[in-house]
């Protein structure tokens, strides 16, 4: 399998919006990997995870159709991850099309949102539960549940294909038991985890420091959820966090963990 990190930022991105920051700034001035745009990522080029405010940027600066997708999986609902209004331009009058070509699998306040808006539209939405998988093509697709969003079921993702397994973790928190224990029946090649506050825990409970996205790694590695030779990616990283690309990778190492960047393709 592969992954491709279209956005690595957090709600507001890196640079963020009216924010002098020290990131932030540092971002503006000097660019590259430093410039975060909203966290959502691709699976071989066909699975289209979240879609949030930046997709259209980030398809055009990754040369990507959208017409190539085959699902839209939604983790949860805030605004960054998921922008109800940009499925609009899939269907007439914006194009030709009548109907999406793909299914959106989503949770139950995704999908209410969603027909909320479009009640008339003809949508493919399957709804999605933490801890109970699901086929799509020949992938295996296994939500479970974060501790993130206290009032619906913000949902991870394991993908499964020919023998390899990666998660797609961001708005994690740190994992309910159940979760840490359910994890223990997978092997997995690659963690793909949140790190938004770096440097500066926020005090929510929905998201993950360096500290604590430390320990939550260390944990699936203790249980044999990630064995020797796993990789570990973070995104989702936020501007307050007071790291900057360079920073990650020296804060990270000592982990065996690496920051992911806009753009970051990751074999598996």
């Amino acid at each position: 399998m592969q992954i491709r990190l279209l956005g690595t930022g957090a709600s507001d991105g890196i640079p963020a919006f009216f924010s002098d920051s020290i990131v932030s700034e540092y971002a503006r001035k000097h660019g590259g990997k430093d410039v975060r745009s909203r966290a959502a990522a691709l699976i071989d080029g066909q699975i289209k995870i979240d879609l949030g405010p930046d997709t259209y940027l980030q398809c055009v600066q990754n040369g990507l159709d959208p017409q190539d997708w085959t699902a839209l999986i939604f983790t949860h609902s805030h605004e960054d991850h998921f922008a109800v209004s940009e499925l609009q331009y899939g269907l007439i009058p914006f194009t030709t099309r009548e109907y999406l070509e793909y299914p959106i699998y989503c949770n139950a306040t995704i999908r209410a949102s969603i027909r909320g808006r479009y009640p008339q539209w003809p949508l493919e939405i399957k709804e999605t539960q933490s801890y109970l998988s699901f086929e799509h093509l020949d992938y295996t697709i296994t939500p479970f549940a974060a501790n993130h969003k206290d009032d619906e079921d913000s949902q991870n993702l394991i993908f499964q294909r020919e023998g390899k397994t990666l998660i797609y973790a961001t708005d994690t928190g740190v994992y309910p038991e159940r979760t840490f224990e359910f994890l223990q029946r997978f092997s997995v090649d690659l963690l793909v985890i949140e790190c938004t506050d770096g440097f500066h825990p926020s005090g929510y409970h929905g998201h993950l420091s360096i500290e604590s996205c430390a320990k939550v790694v260390g944990r699936l590695r203790k249980q044999g959820t990630l064995p020797k030779g796993s990789r570990i990616i973070t995104t989702h990283h936020g501007h307050a966090g007071g790291a900057t690309h360079e920073q990650l990778m020296e804060a990270l190492a000592p982990h065996g963990m690496e920051p992911g960047f806009d753009g970051m393709v990751i074999e598996v």
